[in-house]
């Protein structure tokens, strides 16, 4: 049995956005092909993400020190406390779900937020003379994006940087197998609901073999 964290970053329902409603055909197909499975669905504008404040890096800093957490300010024990059980859910995770609109050509704020949690020396990527190497091999990824022009390819190619960030991020925790599914063009309302529509049928055949 495998643990998927479903990651999705956007504010609406499926209804409403086009990355959701593409998601939600993924999963759904996804629980068909694998009904054994655990699927964890992580809504990022629901979950409690501790941005990296003050209380957070004075937090890690006494703790370098040598402190124990017990000394730390309450503030501080709840931010890093719930830093690290995000993390841990994270490195327990198989396979990984993400769902996003481009956002002013990358990824919402709320998912970069994300991605700062998990990116945690010792957990996700470790250091070493030879430089930086990533602890998740063996794990798959696939990021499906939505986007009102097309980024994927063509003039604009040279401005996304949704699913380019998330790419190099996940390499750098060592998963190597990464998907993605663009849901582009959007923008024209004569073609969405096309554009829409094979999508999602593509994305029911992506997660018979994810």
């Amino acid at each position: 049995m495998a643990t998927v964290l479903y990651i999705t970053a956007h504010p609406l329902d499926p209804h409403e956005s086009f990355s959701l409603a593409v998601g939600k055909q993924f999963i759904e197909s996804y629980c068909e092909a694998n009904p054994t499975d655990e699927v964890i669905h992580l809504d990022m504008y629901k979950e409690n993400i501790p941005q990296f404040d003050a209380d957070v890096l004075r937090g890690w800093g006494k703790l370098r020190s040598g402190l124990s957490f017990d000394q730390l300010s309450d503030a501080e024990k709840s931010k890093v406390a719930r830093l690290e059980a995000i993390v841990d859910q994270y490195v327990a995770a198989d396979k990984y779900v993400y769902v996003s609109p481009m956002w002013n050509f990358s990824i919402p704020p709320i998912l970069k937020a994300y991605t700062d949690v998990t990116s945690i020396p010792g957990k996700t990527f470790k250091y070493t003379k030879n430089g930086p190497i990533g602890l998740l091999s063996g794990k798959k990824a696939l990021h499906i994006q939505a986007s009102g022009s097309v980024y994927s390819e063509g003039p604009l190619a040279l401005l996304e940087m949704g699913y380019s960030y998330l790419n190099k991020i996940l390499q750098f925790y060592g998963i190597q197998s990464i998907e993605a599914i663009f849901v582009e063009g959007t923008a024209s309302l004569e073609r969405a609901s096309v554009i829409k529509e094979k999508a999602i049928a593509h994305a029911a055949e992506v997660a018979k073999r994810f």
